[in-house]
């Protein structure tokens, strides 16, 4: 799985130790992990938690990312933003229950996480914990086990209505404040990662456009 690291700009100081957390997590797990940053505090592009936003939609509906890792002071600004695109489902996660509730019982393709509050002593292992629950073994089995295939059904129900309530991320890229949109894609790193994982060839020329 292609996981995408996103970091907003009040968190940007915790990239290196948000990205080592998950990286220690996931790669042993056979996944592999990109940083779109961002990575310090003084970086050129600056990510707003609506950014955040996004950014993931663009690399999920482009298959450039198999799942988001973003989140900011509280985590709740960048969890909205996510779910305001199309195909984004995102959970706030604050602890591993929550991971692992979210990963059995939702299995969005998002986490947003609190990087201020509550995040004290030994944060770094807390975030590993999460990552644990979320990405080791299979998730989407429910809990408990029983109401499994209601869940299911209901994560396809959800599906369906954001299928009808969104438009397609193309026409949210063509619609969008163009200075917002090269905002967010303006991060030194997004078009090495980027375009070699993009799969919707529309998406990518539209973007290649703004640069």
């Amino acid at each position: 799985m292609k996981i995408a690291l996103i970091t907003e700009n009040s968190q940007a100081a915790k990239n290196e130790l948000i990205h080592t957390a998950l990286k220690t997590v996931a790669e042993p797990l056979g996944h592999t992990v990109f940083n779109y940053g961002m990575y310090s505090a003084e970086d050129k592009a600056s990510l707003t938690y609506v950014m955040n936003g996004l950014l993931a939609g663009i690399l999920l509906n482009s298959k450039a990312a198999d799942f988001v890792v973003t989140g900011c002071g509280t985590g709740m600004g960048s969890m909205l933003a996510c779910n305001a695109m199309p195909g984004v489902f995102c959970g706030l996660v604050v602890d591993p229950t929550d991971a692992f509730l979210f990963g059995q019982i939702n299995d969005g393709n998002a986490i947003s996480m609190p990087y201020a509050k509550g995040f004290g002593w030994a944060a770094e292992l807390n975030l590993q914990d999460c990552y644990r629950k979320l990405f080791d073994g299979e998730r989407g089995l429910g809990y408990p086990k029983e109401r499994a295939a209601i869940m299911a059904k209901n994560r396809g129900i959800l599906s369906q209505v954001k299928a009808v309530s969104c438009r397609s991320m193309l026409d949210v890229l063509k619609g969008i404040d163009p200075d917002l949109l090269k905002a967010a894609i303006a991060g030194e790193k997004f078009a090495e990662l980027f375009f070699p994982n993009c799969q919707d060839e529309a998406i990518a020329a539209y973007l290649r456009g703004l640069q």
